[in-house]
């Protein structure tokens, strides 16, 4: 396995999809009630959405402390974002939820973030420039 040596742009933009994604949890899961009411979505939803983010972000925490990086954490990083990003906009043609026009803005504002930290994550890793081989 081959590691990388990550540059501040990729740490920084790792650092800030820990950050989103712990405070996104953190609030999934201290305000699911009042947010399912807002947004007419699930409560469960919103709250099994929290209980996923929390440890995703403290994983993607830790990957950007590193000076070097995995170059398969950081794929694994990008492919979950991306998958997180296409799963919420599929869900709002599932006909499971019907949020109201404030949760369509929020599911398709959340999605849109995510997809942006999956492009500017795929940019750094293009960028990496030295390519180390990993210690056992």
């Amino acid at each position: 396995m081959t590691a990388i040596q990550s540059s501040t742009f990729l740490r920084r933009v790792l650092l800030l999809d820990a950050v989103s994604s712990g405070a996104m949890g953190v609030l999934l899961l201290a305000a699911s009630g009042a947010l399912a009411g807002l947004l007419n979505l699930p409560e469960e939803l919103l709250s099994e959405a929290g209980l996923v983010l929390v440890p995703f972000a403290l994983a993607v925490g830790f990957i950007g402390t590193r000076t070097q990086l995995s170059r398969i954490c950081v794929w694994a990083v990008i492919a979950i974002n991306a998958v997180w990003a296409i799963d919420s906009v599929v869900l709002l043609f599932t006909g499971w939820v019907q949020p109201s026009l404030l949760g369509y803005a929020f599911v398709i504002g959340q999605a849109a973030f995510v997809a942006v930290m999956a492009e500017l994550q795929f940019i750094g890793l293009r960028k990496a420039t030295a390519t180390v081989p990993a210690h056992s």
